[in-house]
């Protein structure tokens, strides 16, 4: 499985040796050869940073610029979770600012009283009031930053509460198409592993962000009482460690979006080495030893780049720290001076040190914040573009009702191709299905059956042609209103970790009795009847008292999903694929006796299955080739006589 179309990547330099993995008990004996190296397709260690720039340009001036729209961004997020919460996280840090410059300007009340020539009793008297209203505002200050913490703290769970029902309600409405796009699943891939999680992250920084620049604000304000010079000098101290924590962002947010396919690969090995699907395989086929060193490889090189980047971060680091720190001596030494000369007094200068650290710190706190809301930001951002991106790929416009019947539904001139394929899945396909008739779609693996009946069922949007219930076009009407007309029983159905009961119904609570009979038609009330709890029995060995079945018996369970649903088209598509062959005719005579009267589409390579349909389509490589009965075709001598002749002749031999 590719993560990006071949045409997205850059052209490969000669690959590199793959890295040396350690040895396991599962190398093969002496003489049998070498181990052969892992084919890490997409995977050249030495792409992975050919893009990043490209992809993530990031300097100073651009996370200037991006803060106030990601700013706003977490706003409406988090205003669209709370309102209330919103407003009072906002409202109280502002007063926590207000607070803190009023305790600031009290401050140099009490100094210029303690500086005062005379007793000291009388000093500390006349300090006195102005040393009550720092208190009082200290106070106040915990209480309102205590405030908006608990305000902030309930907004969290709600912002990702929001945030996880937009990502997965539009996942879940994007044509179906969207997941054949190797792009799509990348962004999909970014915007759940990070981005998604960031919300609440974003939101919660921003306020701190929001928190600190009121605490500047107020520090900045009572500097630019005290003496204008001291402002200036306060933002000299931290501009280095601003330019530091935008360096490491930088290098982070790159290294880890160049890593997003590692990550996913690392992802698909591990599952086949701790899943229980593929387990019995693995070690079958011995394939502990290939995968761990396809693992090891990816891991080395994912590795190498992580240790690379803390070297280049620290280093970042070292440096704004060091120019942080002559900015903060300069600060000093020109606070000195301005002593010397008599520039400000000395419960100012008291007051400037207090103010100057409250604004360093302050400032210390937006940089990190900023530093934080940047680097999360770009994932968080990720989220908002794939959620842009999926609202382009929901189906819109398709308001109008779908017919609550048919006497025909046509295929006029369907053509289709898959996302990223150069070749069409389907070229110019018209078939037609009359009501009550059972159709048969045939044709060798990769001839556009199951594109055809995705179509026919909604699932799928034509790129050209038309699909037409009597004289409505499907086109313009709601696709779930079709959908909810059609069942489908399919060869890869879902083996849902639910209960039998919630696998067969499908949630729609039509009731014990519509279930019963569902399971009774398909055979799988034999399959409930032999589980614990029956209907009620969870099917997924994962769990605490889940069962598994075999592949018949889920097939059944598939197969009363689909007569459950009682809809006006049913569509088999390999129903009978895991079936043996008692199982298989008891099926085909179940969907007959299910289909009196109903409209069924068959999609088999079982030719015996479909001798008695109405008529059969036979597609070769995306085309209708043949149509009519079954005695039709076999005078044809075509395709299906082919097929069918020597399915017979495996049959008789």
């Amino acid at each position: 499985m590719a993560d990006t179309p071949p045409a997205a990547r850059p052209p490969a330099p000669p690959p590199e040796p793959a890295p040396q993995a350690a040895t396991t008990p599962d190398a093969p004996p002496s003489g049998s050869g070498p181990d052969p190296e892992p084919d890490l397709g997409e995977l050249t260690f030495s792409d992975w940073h050919a893009h990043a720039e490209k992809l993530v340009g990031i300097g100073f001036l651009t996370i200037a610029r991006r803060l106030p729209a990601l700013i706003a961004h977490a706003v409406r997020l988090a205003w669209l979770a709370s309102p209330r919460d919103t407003l009072a996280t906002i409202a109280l840090s502002v007063l926590g600012g207000v607070f803190t410059a009023f305790g600031l300007l009290a401050t140099t009340g009490v100094l210029s009283a303690l500086f005062e020539a005379g007793p000291t009793p009388d000093r500390v008297r006349a300090a006195l009031p102005s040393l009550i209203l720092v208190g009082v505002a200290a106070a106040l200050r915990t209480l309102v930053q205590a405030g908006a913490g608990w305000a902030q703290s309930r907004l969290d769970p709600q912002v990702s509460r929001i945030a996880e029902e937009r990502l997965y309600g539009l996942t879940s409405r994007v044509d179906l198409a969207a997941f054949d796009d190797p792009e799509f699943h990348d962004a999909l891939q970014r915007a759940r592993s990070r981005g998604v999680a960031m919300a609440d992250t974003v939101v919660s920084t921003a306020v701190n962000l929001l928190t600190a620049a009121i605490g500047i604000a107020a520090a900045a304000g009572v500097l630019g009482v005290l003496h204008p010079v001291l402002l200036p000098l306060l933002v000299l101290a931290v501009l280095p460690d601003a330019w530091a924590a935008v360096r490491a962002a930088r290098m982070r947010y790159t290294t880890m979006y160049a890593l997003i396919p590692a990550h996913r690969r690392k992802w698909i090995i591990a599952e086949l080495l701790a899943n229980r699907e593929p387990a019995a395989e693995v070690r079958s086929f011995t394939m502990r030893g290939f995968l761990m060193r396809m693992y090891d490889a990816v891991s080395r090189a994912e590795q190498s780049i992580m240790l690379s980047l803390a070297r280049r971060q620290t280093l970042a680091r070292l440096v704004g720290e060091a120019l942080s720190g002559v900015g903060t001596a300069a600060v000093y030494v020109a606070l000195g001076l301005l002593l010397a000369v008599g520039a400000v007094p000395l419960a100012v200068a008291g007051t400037a040190v207090l103010a100057i650290q409250s604004g360093k710190s302050s400032l210390a706190n937006l940089m990190y914040a900023t530093n934080r809301l940047y680097e999360e930001g770009l994932y968080f951002t990720d989220f908002l573009d794939f959620c842009a991106d999926a609202e382009t790929r929901v189906s819109t416009g398709r308001t109008a009702p779908a017919p609550r019947g048919f006497e025909r539904i046509t295929a006029d001139d369907v053509t289709f191709t898959y996302p990223g394929s150069d070749s069409p899945a389907l070229q110019g396909v018209s078939i037609h299905i009359d009501r009550g008739e059972v159709i048969a779609l045939v044709g060798e693996n990769g001839s556009g059956k199951t594109t055809l009946a995705k179509i026919l069922s909604g699932l799928y949007a034509p790129d050209g042609g038309r699909v037409l219930w009597d004289g409505t076009d499907l086109a313009g009407v709601d696709p779930d209103q079709v959908r909810g007309h059609i069942a489908v029983i399919a060869q890869d159905h879902t083996r849902w970790p639910l209960t039998a009961r919630h696998n067969i119904d499908m949630g729609t609570g039509k009731g014990e009795p519509a279930l019963i009979a569902a399971a009774e038609v398909a055979g799988a009330d034999q399959v409930v009847a032999e589980l614990p709890y029956g209907y009620n029995t969870l099917l997924d060995r994962r769990f605490k008292d889940g069962q598994e079945l075999s592949g018949g018996q889920w097939q059944r369970i598939a197969v009363a999903r689909g007569f459950h649903r009682d809809a006006l088209l049913l569509i088999c598509d390999e129903p009978t694929a895991a079936l043996d062959a008692r199982a298989e005719h008891a099926l085909f005579e179940r969907i007959r006796r299910h289909a009196d009267g109903r409209t069924v589409l068959l999609i088999t390579h079982r030719l015996a299955s479909v001798r008695y349909a109405d008529r059969i389509y036979v597609l070769d490589h995306g085309k209708v080739t043949e149509q009519g009965t079954h005695a039709r075709l076999m005078e044809l001598d075509g395709l299906y006589a082919e097929l069918y002749t020597l399915q017979a002749r495996a049959y008789s031999a």
